[in-house]
């Protein structure tokens, strides 16, 4: 699998990211700041699911060397395609 300490702590850090954007909110800073933290917090969570989705689809189509099925494929298809 993917390393889960650096996923886990691509999630930390995009948690402190939220933590500041309601801060930078209350303050009532200028959109534009808070629009950029917003875009990075989400680039943030969409490598994750990259890194998640792709480790998946690997699995799904390398085990062992064996075969895989058409259907433990399909599902790894679906879910790339659900989250676009």
């Amino acid at each position: 699998m993917v390393d889960k300490k650096k996923m886990i702590n691509r999630i930390s850090r995009a948690e402190g990211q939220l933590r500041g954007i309601t801060k930078m909110l209350e303050e009532e800073r200028d959109c534009r700041e808070v629009v950029i933290q917003l875009a990075a917090v989400k680039a943030s969570v969409e490598k994750v699911i990259h890194l998640m989705v792709t480790e998946n689809l690997m699995n799904c189509v390398v085990k062992d060397g064996e075969e895989v099925s058409k259907e433990k494929l399909e599902e790894a298809l679906e879910l790339i395609f659900r989250i676009k």
